[in-house]
């Protein structure tokens, strides 16, 4: 049987959680040039994993009747019963609240009200509402999840920069068909679970057109750190490269 404190660190969907650090961590690293302050960088990254690790409870919370029926997430703590609705919301009112004290603190103001505004927008708006509402949600709710970098930015100059708008463009334009990629492979389980991901409601086909699309238009988002003058050819190779792969 799993500990209980393997079920609370489950509840933080640590992978994802890694991903949105890792990128929040780029974010503080294109900020400025050379190591970007020490104090910034790391409150910085604890206050924004805890601030994910909080939305993903939370997810966890509302999902929990969707994930019963859903293959993929039927192990969660709460779709299995290891773990009790109270305690999880108290579990992710305890980090959130730990990581708006850790950056207003010892960051600064802004990066705790654009981090609260991002936990808000995936816990709540994409997975409370939007997910159920529309086939476009995770093109609507993709915001929330394209902040980190935006997030690693501002933790360490304190101000948002258009560079930084840049960076947050690429992970939003990203999102789609990376998720509905996902979304096709599990098209049983969301239509099991009654959630109108645009596979369910407009079928594969349509999906896929959609994916090549959105792949397309990442291309030449990614293009744009280049013409700007933010990064250089090592950066458009890779870009290329990478995208063409994609």
């Amino acid at each position: 049987m799993p500990s209980i404190a393997h079920e609370y660190l489950e509840l933080t969907k640590p992978r994802v959680v890694a991903l949105i650090v890792f990128t929040a961590i780029i974010g503080m690293f294109l900020a400025v040039p050379g190591w970007p302050p020490l104090r910034q960088s790391v409150a910085g990254f604890i206050g924004i994993w805890l601030a994910a690790a909080s939305a993903a409870a939370i997810n966890h919370l509302i999902d929990q009747r969707i994930d019963r029926l859903m293959a993929r997430t039927s192990h969660r703590p709460l779709a299995t019963g290891s773990l009790t609705p109270i305690q999880v919301l108290v579990f992710a009112i305890v980090l959130g609240v730990s990581s708006m004290t850790i950056l207003i603190a010892l960051v600064n103001p802004l990066t705790a009200i654009l981090t609260f505004a991002s936990l808000i927008g995936y816990a709540i708006i994409y997975t409370a509402f939007l997910k159920r509402a529309t086939s476009q949600n995770i093109v609507i709710g993709g915001a929330a999840g394209a902040a980190p970098p935006l997030l690693g930015w501002v933790a360490v100059t304190g101000e948002v920069h258009p560079y930084a708008l840049l960076l947050f463009l690429i992970i939003f334009v990203w999102t789609p068909p990376h998720f509905w990629a996902l979304a096709i492979f599990r098209v049983a389980d969301y239509s099991r679970a009654q959630v109108p991901m645009l596979p369910v409601t407009h079928g594969v086909t349509y999906t896929r057109w959609h994916v090549l699309a959105y792949t397309i238009l990442l291309l030449i988002v990614t293009i744009l750190p280049y013409l700007t003058g933010m990064s250089g050819l090592f950066y458009l190779g890779g870009a290329l490269v990478l995208g063409a792969g994609f």
